[in-house]
């Protein structure tokens, strides 16, 4: 698949098949997510991949998310803050949520190129599933994906705003680029 169709493709789907992917298709998606952009070179990002019913469907009652319970698979995406504000005092709590988003992007990219589907779950009771997939207590759980095989079509994916309304050229607020003039092909006079 090419990139623009992954990126045009890609949709929030909460409907899955009773078929299973190959785990070894979710772990590719989760490897192209170390070629996001990070501050430093530091990859701060860990992912946890669930395939125990038992643990899915607790995921998905702590996270008030009832089809989370129908995928064969839930990605936990973890980032370790930590790594990134020790170099970077200043920024590096604003750094690392950048770089959780790109790599989750990644991530969300490879698996729709697979064939794959999920939704970007960002509510959940995290102090309960931190619990329940024991995960320490200085990491973040940035987001959970529920994977599988889309058993709905998914809404059209079409742009959120007019391009013209979301851009900008050289200052806030001008909405066109300056326009250039001509060039006259014909040699000024005394050349």
């Amino acid at each position: 698949m090419e990139l623009n169709d992954a990126i045009k493709d890609r949709k929030s789907i909460r409907k899955f098949s009773g078929k299973k992917p190959d785990w070894r298709d979710i772990i590719e998606a989760i490897h192209s997510a170390q070629y996001a952009p990070m501050a430093g070179g530091l990859f701060h990002m860990k992912f946890l991949i669930v395939d125990d019913e038992r643990l899915i469907n607790e995921i998905a009652n702590w996270s008030e998310q009832s089809f989370i319970s129908e995928a064969k698979y839930v990605v936990v995406a973890v980032s370790d803050e930590g790594i990134v504000t020790t170099p970077f005092p200043k920024n590096g709590a604003h750094f690392s949520t950048q770089q959780a988003g790109a790599a989750i992007e990644n991530f969300l990219l490879s698996l729709t190129d697979f064939g794959l589907s999920t939704c970007w779950v960002g509510h959940m009771n995290e102090e309960k599933i931190r619990k329940l997939l024991k995960i320490p207590e200085d990491y973040t759980i940035e987001a959970l994906f529920p994977i599988g095989y889309a058993n709905e079509k998914g809404k059209m994916k079409k742009p959120k705003a007019d391009i013209y309304n979301i851009l900008y050229f050289n200052e806030w607020g001008n909405d066109r680029m300056r326009k250039i003039e001509k060039i006259d092909s014909r040699a000024p006079e005394g050349y």
